[in-house]
């Protein structure tokens, strides 16, 4: 497994809904803020749907300000949502031209994608917004980058990144050590409080410590303690 470059200034970080980024990926964003990289976020939707028993209409902004505090804590400012809707999202043209928009107004060198398989693991559906998203957002990293795809984007001239990098991957091409911000990722993840309240008895804070022990332990073939595996691809950015 090799080292995930980190030869670059800007990035963001697409996925389905509040709480995915703190799910792993937020370890790694810590990491990057530190180093002085310019991170932001872009969810396609508000979680609206994401929590049983609690009206969308009270969902959604509750989950968007989690996803906000969620980001402070690892040194992200600018967080943007696309509105799309929570559960219903399509792999559509429409979406790839509103991410493609995104990328060429934050002129990332690196967007980070959510995994967007099928499956988990082996008898685990990947959620149907996940794929969604994550297929729909590398397909918009190259058409951000070709004028003609969507001529009807114009406030932002063509942009191309140079990467795509996929988290939470089981057996990913490359690793990026987070032993140093795990703490703070624990942390981040414990501010969706809501919304893990929801899904368990158990403390919050011991669900998030416990969810990313499991996420960014130690990789096979990568010399780290607690490391995220990704999938690297390249662009011509």
């Amino acid at each position: 497994m090799e080292q995930l470059p980190e030869d670059w200034q800007r990035g963001i970080v697409i996925v389905a809904h509040p709480d995915d980024i703190e799910y792993g990926a937020a370890a790694a964003v810590a990491r990057w803020t530190r180093q002085g990289k310019d991170i932001r976020y872009v969810l396609v939707s508000s979680g609206e749907a994401g929590i049983a028993g609690l009206p969308p209409a009270e969902c959604g902004p509750l989950r968007e300000d989690e996803e906000r505090t969620s980001a402070k804590i690892v040194g992200v400012s600018q967080v943007d949502f696309l509105g799309y809707p929570d559960g219903r999202i399509e792999e559509s043209l429409a979406l790839r031209r509103d991410l493609a928009a995104a990328i060429r107004r934050h002129q990332p060198e690196m967007v980070v994608l959510f995994n967007f398989g099928d499956v988990w693991a082996r008898g685990y559906a990947n959620s149907a917004d996940h794929r969604a998203v994550g297929r729909a957002a590398l397909d918009a990293v190259s058409d951000a980058g070709n004028e003609w795809i969507h001529p009807e984007i114009t406030d932002h001239p063509a942009w191309s990144a140079r990467w795509a990098a996929v988290y939470g991957v089981a057996d990913g091409s490359h690793g990026l050590d987070v032993t140093d911000t795990f703490e703070v990722a624990v942390e981040s993840l414990t501010a969706h409080a809501r919304y893990l309240e929801a899904l368990s008895p158990e403390p919050v804070p011991a669900q998030a410590r416990a969810v990313l022990e499991m996420t960014t332990g130690p990789k096979e073939g990568f010399d780290a303690a607690r490391a995220l595996s990704f999938e690297l691809y390249r662009f011509a950015g």
